[in-house]
Order: C-alpha cells, then sequence, then structure tokens
C-alpha cells in the first residue's frame, strides 16, 4: 500500500571502505554508480570521497524509500543527486526512475547529506501527490 504523504528512508556509508572499493575496482565501479556530474562535483572537492559516499548513502536512503532494496532496482545512475546554485542537494530522475517516480504518483525527494572524516550518512524522503 503507497502512503499517502511520504516515505523515508536514511544509509549510512563509511568512507574507507568505498574509497577502497573504488580504488580497487577503479573507473568500472565509479562509472557503474555516479552520473559524470556527480563524479565531477565530487573529483573536484578537497576529500573527494566524502561527497561520493555521501551520494552513494542518499541513493541508498532513495532506494529504500522507494522499497527497491532488492526488487524492481531502477538503477545507480538513473538517480543523481547535485547540488543547486545554493549547494542544497538535489534529486535527479532519469529513464527507469523517472518512469517509477511518475507511476507511484511521486511528486518529488527531499535528501539530506552529512559526512564527517570516517562516515557519511543520508536521508531521504518521498513526496507523494495528493
Amino acid at each position: 500500500m503507497k502512503p499517502k504523504t511520504g516515505a523515508i528512508g536514511i544509509d549510512i556509508v563509511e568512507i574507507k571502505r568505498l574509497e577502497k572499493t573504488s580504488k580497487r575496482w577503479g573507473s568500472a565501479f565509479l562509472n557503474k554508480v555516479y552520473t559524470k556530474r556527480e563524479l565531477d562535483y565530487s573529483m573536484s572537492k578537497r576529500f573527494p570521497y566524502q561527497h561520493l559516499a555521501a551520494r552513494f548513502a542518499a541513493k541508498e536512503a532513495l532506494f529504500k524509500a522507494l522499497g527497491e532494496v532488492e526488487k524492481n532496482f531502477v538503477g545507480w545512475k538513473n538517480i543523481e543527486i547535485l547540488n543547486d546554485a545554493n549547494g542544497k542537494p538535489e534529486v535527479r530522475w532519469h529513464a527507469d526512475a523517472e518512469k517509477s517516480r511518475k507511476k507511484r504518483g511521486i511528486s518529488g525527494a527531499v535528501v539530506s547529506l552529512s559526512h564527517s572524516e570516517h562516515y557519511a550518512v543520508a536521508s531521504a524522503m518521498l513526496i507523494f501527490k495528493s
């Protein structure tokens, strides 16, 4: 049953683990999970893996809110986490994720990201049309 007002998800990522995975699998991993814009943004930062981990956590939080952790997976790169002109993170929906969003009556999503030296965390809330 679809919630009438929204759904939430949360995720936490160990930054060192994501960094090790990225270095082990290289561009194959990065290009599977992140869009070019997400990579460009994160890699431009002093500590890129903090930003990559926060985006990974945001995508996971959104998948949890969608209830698609294991079935009907919309794809890593079909949900994109970018920043608006003020630096606020925003969700961009593409391809299968956009189809799923429309089909479910989701008008949008709000994400919040945070990171420290060791962890990145994100929460996500889906907003349904009334």
